[in-house]
């Protein structure tokens, strides 16, 4: 079957996009807030324990990110004046309170990402679906007290109902379809497609593909740089994308730290959130 849910649109013959205080890249740290299952496979450093019940090597390394790696990038996060995006499973807000205070006290926007990292939608009825996505978009409700505007499924996971689901549970915005440097609107009355990257992603660069630090700085340094110099008529989205159990390990951690500091004083960039690009594009965005 071909794609219904959006239409090609080269990036070449769109009307021009503006972002306030005529910055030229809008730029959001999407942090994945994440809980795991200890009796399923997931993202897994060692494959050859990940089907196993209980995994301690890899559910020990991804438990390091709401133990110790989310508070080290706290730190770096405040440091630098940003606010996170924050990707958050419904269960973080009842196993991990502390996270959802902390990000309480910061104003951090809160985008669905699905019950756990354990459990995909994919499959689903359509039934089955929207009792899963109303759950899990009242829980992140209840927990932080406002209703989650965007989401990002599970591994970027979705049905073809999906879009149309969380239209009617009020969500705008949806991050899984990383095919674009600007929002669009999708074929579903009232959603946006946002940028969300699996390139610019710690798990793909670090897990991926074994790149070390100092290449991890050199890549957002020239990712940036090039969406500057494109963005001299049209404005540009770049999305940050980390996971706190890979990107907060100690070693590699100083890296991000200096790539945030270069985005943060880095000329033409807005420094925003995914809710607030969302928002902007509704708003501004001619088409």
């Amino acid at each position: 079957m071909d794609n219904q849910l959006f239409d090609y649109s080269p990036i070449t013959e769109r009307a021009p996009l503006h972002w306030p205080g005529g910055a030229r890249v809008a730029f959001y740290v999407a942090v994945n807030v994440e809980h795991y299952q200890i009796d399923r496979p997931s993202t897994s450093l060692f494959a050859d324990t990940r089907n196993l019940a209980p995994d301690p090597l890899n559910y020990g390394w991804r438990d390091y990110g709401p133990r110790v790696g989310i508070w080290r990038l706290i730190e770096s996060l405040d440091r630098h004046g940003l606010r996170a995006s924050v990707m958050l499973n419904s269960d973080v807000a009842e196993r991990y309170p502390q996270i959802v205070r902390a990000g309480l006290e910061r104003d951090w926007v809160w985008a669905a990402h699905g019950k756990n990292n354990s459990i995909l939608q994919a499959g689903m009825t359509v039934d089955e679906e929207r009792a899963y996505l109303a759950e899990v978009v009242g829980t992140i409700e209840r927990a932080t007290g406002r209703r989650p505007r965007g989401w990002l499924g599970p591994a970027l996971t979705e049905t073809f109902r999906t879009p149309e689901l969380l239209a009617e549970l009020g969500l705008s915005y949806v991050l899984d379809w990383a095919n674009d440097d600007q929002p669009y609107r999708l074929n579903v009355p009232g959603m946006l497609s946002v940028p969300y990257s699996i390139e610019i992603n710690d798990v793909q660069m670090f897990v991926g593909k074994s790149l070390s630090g100092p290449d991890f700085l050199q890549i957002v340094k020239d990712q940036l740089a090039q969406l500057h110099e494109e963005s001299v008529d049209s404005g540009r989205v770049m999305s940050l994308v980390l996971h706190p159990f890979v990107i907060n390990q100690p070693f590699r951690h100083r890296y991000l730290d200096r790539a945030l500091e270069h985005i943060a004083q880095h000329p033409g960039v807005w420094l925003t959130t995914s809710d607030e690009i969302a928002e902007h594009y509704a708003r501004t965005a001619q088409g």
